[in-house]
């Protein structure tokens, strides 16, 4: 394949050491090229208006601007701009979101080795790529609300181990307004008390310990 029909791949993530590890394996491909690197949303988005990326792949949690944010403000300026998220965190919240936001792909950090190259390609061709276990957790919450912005504040002050007061001192609420967003925690993520919907908030994927 010529040089100007190689896909053209922009990597975004904020550690070196993973955007060093794609830039090898996707050296040693003849149909790709990585024309450019960045470390955070906003300097992605330049770098997109440069280069033109056919793929670019973008790191979920990032200084700055996140992946989200990024995703969104590319789609927004370039809406045939094809994205594939990366992740450390497995988890569905994270993955629906990042297709509700225009996101063509989402993939584990530890599936790069086997899987990068055939997301790239798949997505490059214009389909989705979401890994099955993905998918399936997806699909099983797919009726459940999502915990609302002043819920999830709640909540990772409760994974701090914080009192309902000292909850509602730091979030300057009253105690009474902490104990029904704590109820309606506990009734969206069918959990049987505060340390299980701590737990389960974070298998999902609503926030991590990073």
């Amino acid at each position: 394949m010529g040089a100007d029909r190689r896909i053209k791949i922009l990597c975004v993530d904020d550690h070196h050491l993973i955007r060093d590890g794609i830039a090898s394996t996707i050296a040693e491909e003849t149909d790709m090229e990585l024309v450019a690197q960045a470390a955070n949303g906003r300097d992605a988005i330049q770098e997109f208006r440069k280069y033109q990326p056919d793929v670019t792949l973008m790191d979920l949690r990032m200084p700055e601007m996140d992946g989200i944010a990024a995703t969104a403000a590319l789609l927004k300026e370039f809406p045939l701009a094809r994205i594939v998220m990366l992740t450390t965190y497995a988890g569905d919240v994270n993955a629906s979101r990042a297709f509700k936001s225009g996101a063509r792909g989402y993939l584990l950090k530890s599936m790069l080795r086997n899987d990068l190259v055939e997301t790239i390609r798949r997505v490059h061709a214009g389909h989705q790529h979401i890994p099955p276990e993905i998918a399936h957790e997806i699909a099983a919450h797919i009726s459940t609300d999502e915990l609302t912005g002043r819920e999830l504040d709640v909540l990772r002050c409760i994974a701090t181990g914080k009192s309902n007061k000292a909850v509602s001192v730091s979030l300057r609420i009253s105690e009474d307004t902490v104990k029904g967003h704590v109820r309606n925690v506990l009734s969206k993520l069918g959990a049987n008390d505060r340390t299980h919907a701590v737990m389960i908030a974070m298998d999902r994927g609503y926030f991590s310990t990073r």
